[in-house]
């Protein structure tokens, strides 16, 4: 996850300043991108084969961000350059013992010409003839993109997966949402920062259980991220300039971060929201949520000031990863813990279990310790299929050999690499998954506006409103059943769209037609 930042970081100042030149003149729309188009036309001039090409593209653009930026641009250069040497091309290179700063940029084959043909004066270019020649793509028009056409492409044009989705809610989506008041009753309407928001992991557990802990290991650092000895609040560890805390009332409102829908959750919540941040290349790629222990024991007694299982559901929806993380000697489920497991429902793909602090008991107690997690996982999420659980000591300190043993040691060495490279994929599969709850959204978005659409036609246009809209709420599963069955829509359960089981809405006044 660190290629890019490494890579540049050992590049020397005077090979940056070569580096620059080429992105200007191979980011031809100079919107700081090199696309798939560009990399066609730059990317040949190596004369390397079609098929080293790609792979070098495949691994600069690890994100799947579908284009180039100074950084991977570098690393794409610093590819190119082993591969004319003589090296394979492979992810494990760049972290080979290469020495970087004596790393000569690749040879070009026209490059110079192109330089010079981009300085010259306009009026120079054009008493040519408009003759310049450019370097043909046709040897390589099946990389990455179709070919760039000839007609200049204007900045607004989609360069990437992600400005497609952009495009596709604002034009298709977002409309449709607006109609039918879809935001009011299952989920806010999107806003750019929730396309380009950095992918997200969510750590839930009890009191203790070592959620903070976890996410300080993983970032090999000390820094205050929450309240000791217990987090008692929702923080979001992401990257920044400096260590500093953001109160939640003004990450809310701030229009590059996506926590705006937090907003309906009240003040009472957003008094219990901050953001840290830290500089640290880990976080120029994943965003930790840490979260309060679950309430469990003569605790529940005590209600929270806000919605906590409703605030828990609307990151489920954000992340794309969700820990359960359990401690050997606290496996109760309690009731709130099983609400909050039972509102990540139609996120279970995204969930992983880590039972933790597995040190502290010996071989023969962590194997009963194992089989009572399943089976109290078994009766909460009420599936056939056995869910990954992974098994480890997340913390600075060295595993307790005595209490492990031999064996316990090297399984947990193996479980935490295990779960450690689920989390180096992230960024990799953050764009399928973008586009999977993007799908999942329209698909909700289609259902709602079908029942709209159908409740508003049952309502009577004169009198006996009140009477026929009690009647319509009384029978919803009725209405249901017979919508589904007219608009064709097939295997939709009516929890996909949650708010119609609480939320009661006025028919006769809203105008949804």
């Amino acid at each position: 996850m660190e290629i890019d930042s490494v890579a540049i970081s050992r590049c020397s100042v005077e090979h940056q300043k070569i580096y620059n030149e080429w992105f200007n003149v191979a980011d031809s729309d100079g919107d700081g991108r090199v696309t798939g188009g560009d990399a066609i036309s730059f990317f040949v001039m190596s004369n390397l084969a079609r098929e080293d090409l790609k792979q070098v593209w495949a691994i600069a653009d690890s994100k799947r961000q579908g284009f180039l930026g100074f950084k991977e641009f570098i690393t794409a250069m610093q590819l190119i350059s082993m591969a004319q040497a003589g090296h394979a091309i492979s992810s494990d290179l760049l972290n080979s013992s290469v020495d970087y700063e004596n790393l000569k940029p690749p040879v070009m084959d026209g490059l110079d010409s192109l330089i010079a043909r981009k300085k010259r004066p306009k009026s120079d270019s054009e008493s040519n003839g408009g003759n310049s020649q450019h370097t043909s793509p046709s040897a390589s028009s099946n990389w990455f993109t179709s070919p760039k056409s000839a007609k200049k492409v204007p900045l607004t044009a989609v360069t990437s997966i992600i400005d497609g989705l952009k495009k596709l809610y604002i034009q298709k989506l977002k409309p449709l949402e607006v109609t039918y008041q879809f935001n009011d009753f299952v989920s806010p309407l999107l806003t750019n920062s929730d396309f380009d928001a950095k992918p997200m992991v969510m750590l839930l557990g009890q009191y203790s259980t070592g959620k903070t802990t976890f996410i300080k290991h993983l970032l090999r650092t000390r820094a205050h991220i929450g309240p000791e000895p217990t987090t008692d609040r929702f923080v979001v560890v992401m990257n920044g300039p400096d260590e500093r805390s953001i109160p939640g009332n003004t990450v809310a409102v701030q229009a590059d971060m996506p926590y705006s829908g937090l907003t309906n959750f009240g003040t009472a919540f957003l008094s219990k929201f901050e953001c840290s941040q830290m500089p640290h290349p880990l976080l120029e790629h994943i965003t930790f949520v840490d979260t309060p222990g679950v309430l469990s024991g003569e605790k529940q007694r005590t209600q929270r000031s806000y919605d906590f299982t409703g605030v828990t559901s609307w990151f489920a929806a954000k992340c794309d990863l969700i820990l359960l993380l359990f401690d050997p000697h606290k496996l109760d489920i309690s009731d709130e813990f099983k609400r909050v497991i039972s509102s990540l429902r139609g996120n279970d793909d995204k969930i992983r279990v880590v039972l933790n602090k597995a040190d502290q008991v010996d071989t023969q107690q962590l194997m009963r310790v194992y089989g009572a997690l399943m089976w109290s996982l078994g009766k909460v999420l009420n599936t056939p299929e056995v869910m990954r659980v992974y098994i480890g000591s997340f913390n600075d300190k060295p595993i307790n050999s005595v209490t492990a043993g031999p064996i316990g040691t090297e399984l947990f060495e193996k479980e935490q690499e295990d779960l450690l490279s689920d989390l180096k994929d992230i960024p990799k599969k953050a764009c399928d998954r973008r586009i999977n709850e993007f799908v999942k959204r329209a698909r909700a978005a289609r259902i709602h506006a079908f029942i709209i659409s159908h409740l508003k036609k049952e309502m009577p246009a004169m009198m006996g409103k009140a009477k026929t809209q009690q009647k319509l709420i009384d029978n919803l599963e009725d209405v249901f059943a017979k919508l589904f069955k007219m608009a064709e829509i097939v295997a939709v359960a009516t929890s996909d769209l949650p708010c119609w089981n609480h939320t009661i809405w006025d028919i006769s006044t809203n105008d949804c037609s």
